[in-house]
């Protein structure tokens, strides 16, 4: 039996990878993605990688878009509301500019109808891309910037926009409604925010 308990025994899949908190991008990283993704003319994860800023979706949320949840008859808008899968609760997030153009291109490109997934499968058509490929794409994505991916992950894309606002604003509440968050320390804890720092703007922050 202990031979048999040591053969089976399997190696954590954290082993070696730090857990918690992923940090956002910085300015500069955001950019040297962009640019290396337009000089390598990969117009799918171009619009992909904008896409995850703006809309600030977990991945499960993202990779299950479809065409129709952000654009009807081509045209991409400028806001666009999704059920959350986590918490089954609406959030509504902009489309920006350069997110418009990049998603109009690849929409293009792929031909994608209004019910197709936005970012359908290689493999399976009618399916999307699965969650274990986001997150190699934007492992290759920060490893293409000089970022450590034990550091980053698909959260990154998640948190980067709501920090940047948190440092110009400290308005608490408008990055809850943004991330969808039913309970304000949630965003609290999920920005790392110090509990003195957090409690001053909450009380300034009437809802």
């Amino acid at each position: 039996m202990a031979i048999h308990q040591a053969t089976c025994k399997r190696t954590a899949w954290n082993r070696g990878l730090i857990i918690g908190q992923k940090r956002p991008l910085k300015l500069r990283d955001i950019w040297e993605i962009r640019i290396r993704l337009k000089i390598a003319q990969n117009t799918r994860n171009l619009a992909m990688f904008n896409l995850a800023l703006d809309s600030k979706l977990r991945g499960c949320d993202l990779v299950r878009l479809v065409v129709g949840d952000v654009a009807q008859g081509g045209r991409v808008a400028s806001r666009a509301t999704i059920m959350q899968r986590k918490t089954q609760r609406p959030v509504q997030f902009e489309i920006t500019p350069p997110t418009r153009d990049s998603l109009t291109a690849w929409i293009r490109e792929r031909q994608l109808r209004d019910c197709d997934y936005l970012f359908p499968s290689r493999i399976n058509a009618e399916s999307h891309i699965s969650i274990r490929q986001y997150a190699r794409l934007t492992d290759n994505w920060f490893r293409s910037a000089g970022l450590d991916v034990k550091e980053y992950g698909t959260h990154s894309l998640r948190r980067t926009k709501p920090s940047m606002i948190y440092k110009r604003t400290g308005n608490l509440r408008a990055i809850q409604l943004l991330l969808g968050h039913t309970k304000l320390e949630s965003t609290i804890r999920y920005l790392g925010v110090e509990m003195e720092d957090a409690l001053e703007l909450s009380e300034q922050t009437e809802i």
